[in-house]
């Protein structure tokens, strides 16, 4: 019976080893899932756009897509979009309107090997990346114009930005209260803190934002937990506020009703 015992000890153990380092070594694989586009390629996106390259360093291009405000009237602001680990920017050009129909300009940006952008794919270059976006921004924009919206894996980067710079919103679209806690989440029996190349501690960032901070998170969501942004909503000031979507899930919220009314009455303001 000892030997028994033995013996399956060291196979769960193996596993456990084998798996811990399945994770550490493939989380990139897991986690980002970039298309490329060619620098010549043009885009097949239904609205009006204008691109923009920022040559970073011998490596690394940014690559911008402006979408100009769908609104007659004058122009409100702006905002700056940080979209998820899927694709690149055609992916999450359909979520344009919502915003370009209230008055504002959108501008989205691809990470490094994410549509036509190049570089190498770490937490500071994302970081940096953003900057370049916002520096960009504040030669046509004044703070008060500029939101900083962020959507699942692009919430910990807009989180971070609006830190360290000032804007009229941070608006988080299914945030997770910091890449090691989801890891934890569905890896509880490894030290993810340690295991994890990308910390991006949204938590962190959201007790240093001035600005008013919203959050969006469907109560269905299968991939980031609605538990994350509970989580996220005990760092509140008075003035931020999370909106549950009930119902909503990881990738549909702009279905519902609820999503809407709250951000329209947001960029009406």
């Amino acid at each position: 019976m000892k030997k028994k015992i033995f013996r399956w000890t060291k196979v769960i153990l193996l596993i456990y080893a084998v798996l811990g380092i399945a994770l550490y070594y493939l989380q990139d694989y897991i986690l980002i899932h970039p298309v490329v586009v060619q620098k010549n390629q043009p885009y097949n996106f239904s609205s009006t756009y204008h691109e923009v390259n920022i040559p970073y360093d011998a490596e690394t291009n940014v690559n911008i897509i402006q979408f100009p405000t769908a609104d007659t009237g004058a122009k409100k602001g702006l905002i700056l979009y940080f979209h998820g680990n899927r694709k690149n920017i055609s992916w999450y050009e359909k979520y344009v309107y919502s915003f370009t129909r209230n008055g504002y300009e959108v501008w989205m940006i691809d990470y490094p090997g994410f549509g036509k952008s190049t570089g190498s794919f770490t937490e500071e270059k994302l970081y940096a990346y953003a900057l370049e976006m916002y520096k960009l921004a504040r030669t046509k924009y004044v703070p008060l114009q500029i939101v900083i919206y962020g959507k699942s894996m692009g919430t910990g980067i807009a989180a971070e930005l609006a830190a360290v710079r000032d804007c009229k919103y941070l608006i988080l679209e299914t945030p997770y209260y910091s890449m090691t806690s989801l890891a934890a989440h569905y890896f509880p029996i490894y030290p993810v803190s340690r295991l994890m190349h990308y910390k991006f501690p949204t938590n962190d960032w959201l007790t240093k934002v001035t600005a008013p901070i919203i959050i969006f998170h469907g109560n269905d969501d299968g991939v980031v937990p609605f538990s994350q942004s509970e989580k996220l909503a005990t760092l509140f000031k008075p003035a931020d506020e999370l909106v549950k979507i009930e119902g909503g899930s990881h990738n549909d919220l702009d279905q519902f009703p609820r999503f809407h009314e709250k951000l329209d009455s947001l960029l009406k303001k």
